[in-house]
């Protein structure tokens, strides 16, 4: 049964709950996306401090664009997913990363929440003033590019990774 979500920005409340996310993800061995929720949450509160200050082009390494990150929270505080926008993109990002990443927790998959995600995280870009959005995924990745197309990804030309991973890409227009 889906339930009522809502993006939040991570949060020291949720603490238990994110923590519960990334040990799924870790005991899944799949890769973890985005890749933000790769980061290490042992210090908690540093991690928080980290995705903040992201936000802003000052506190960036050479070569980084601001990005904002945002939990997808379920009415009963579980954390189900992470979406994470990047505010412009690098000639990287352009290939193969795009605006938009995002990932929901394997245990919550094909419940449609990946929708319910991409449509909110449109809205956030839509806020940032981003109105041509880039989203990606890998090939293999079919129920990604359902979600993308679903949301009126208009697909452009494909990039080919040096170790031969192929990366679908998509344009939608924000509203």
């Amino acid at each position: 049964m889906r339930k009522n979500v809502f993006l939040t920005k991570p949060t020291m409340d949720l603490q238990n709950e994110y923590l519960s996310f990334y040990q799924e993800w870790q005991e899944s061995g799949e890769q973890m996306v985005p890749w933000v929720i790769s980061k290490d949450p042992s210090d908690f509160s540093g991690m928080l401090r980290s995705l903040s200050e992201n936000e802003n082009e000052g506190n960036l390494p050479e070569g980084w664009v601001p990005d904002s990150t945002y939990w997808l929270v379920s009415e009963d505080r579980q954390v189900l997913g992470a979406v994470n926008i990047r505010h412009r993109l690098t000639e990287k990002l352009l290939n193969c990363g795009g605006h938009i990443g995002y990932g929901i927790r394997p245990s919550e998959r094909r419940k449609g929440y990946a929708i319910q995600m991409l449509t909110l995280a449109l809205e956030k870009s839509a806020e940032l003033g981003i109105q041509k959005v880039l989203v990606v995924c890998d090939e293999d990745n079919i129920a990604s590019a359902k979600t993308i197309i679903h949301h009126g990804g208009i697909p452009d030309q494909d990039y080919i990774e040096e170790n031969g991973n192929v990366v679908k890409r998509f344009w939608i227009e924000n509203s």
